[in-house]
């Protein structure tokens, strides 16, 4: 049984190689380098995105906003970042509302004691109606080089979205596993009633997380925008569907108090190549979907079977 056990422990990272074996089978072009650095540039802004979702997961939370929140945010900023001279002020402009937004998401929850669920989902029609209102159908495009380098541009020959991912998983992974702010985050989500006893602010734990969730969120809407040269309040509408699936496939549960960002860059890694393969297979978009549910579905089960064979 406990071998069983540590099989499933590794479960991910033997999906990892079964794919990487079964397309190079199947695609002469899947193992060239050019294919493996963009399935890496690909899953840099899954990984941003599915970073923002683990940290609220953590604390048993939820953020459904994230894809609306992706798109006021980059729709506010769109038109400074057209000109050079202003990028700093669109970008600023960019993280502070998805901040603010974030924010007001942690105070939802953490305060007025709303569910995340009908907090963020709330928050998520809100934006995504103030993006509509403030573009008025329009669309903003052609931004310049130096700000489109975020998504599109390479820095030692290593597209620079990922360099992004790189920062962001370093920074986030020092905080959550070598500071006391991070022990924090896990006494929430495992046990807040226990935590706050023991002197922990759960609602400032909270309220921190989601707003620098928020914050993540924003960068993912430069990152995203500067790839797509064009911002529009339409876009993002599956964004955190996906963070979700990317965190849950990675292993981190809904409850709260484990899991993390090592194992949801495993689970946005998990997706892209599914995805990549699929494309490079012809297979169509509408089987897509279906596989992409039926594997978070087999990791959700994977993870009950792991837990339930580790205690026994």
């Amino acid at each position: 049984m406990r071998l069983a056990a540590q099989i499933l422990k590794y479960s991910r990272l033997l999906i990892i190689a079964a794919l990487f074996v079964g397309l190079t089978l199947a695609s002469p072009v899947f193992l060239t380098g050019s294919n493996l650095i963009n399935v890496v540039r690909q899953t840099a802004l899954l990984a941003v995105l599915g970073f923002s979702m683990t940290l609220v997961i953590l604390v048993g939370g939820i953020d459904l906003s994230v894809g609306s929140v992706l798109a006021l945010s980059s729709c506010l900023a769109a038109s400074y970042l057209k000109e050079p001279s202003t990028i700093l002020p669109g970008t600023v402009i960019c993280l502070g509302v998805a901040s603010a937004c974030g924010f007001l998401n942690g105070l939802m929850v953490a305060k007025v004691k709303l569910p995340p669920f009908i907090a963020t989902y709330g928050m998520s029609w809100m934006t995504r109606g103030l993006a509509l209102v403030f573009m008025g159908g329009n669309i903003v495009y052609g931004f310049p080089k130096s700000f489109r380098f975020l998504g599109a541009g390479y820095m030692l020959g290593v597209p620079t979205p990922i360099w992004v991912m790189a920062t962001v998983f370093a920074v986030l992974y020092v905080v959550l596993h070598k500071t006391k702010a991070g022990r924090n985050v896990y006494a929430t989500g495992a046990n807040k009633e226990a935590a706050f006893l023991s002197g922990v602010k759960t609602d400032r734990v909270v309220i921190g997380l989601y707003t620098m969730a928020g914050f993540l969120v924003g960068l993912g809407a430069l990152m995203y925008i500067s790839r797509l040269n064009a911002a529009e309040p339409g876009i993002g509408e599956s964004f955190a569907l996906e963070a979700i699936a990317a965190t849950l496939i990675g292993g981190t549960p809904f409850t709260g108090g484990e899991g993390g960002i090592t194992r949801t860059l495993t689970g946005a890694f998990i997706l892209t190549l599914l995805s990549n393969g699929m494309n490079l297979l012809g297979v169509s978009s509408l089987w897509q979907s279906a596989a992409f549910g039926s594997v978070i579905i087999f990791a959700i089960m994977l993870e009950r079977i792991s837990k339930k064979l580790g205690n026994d």
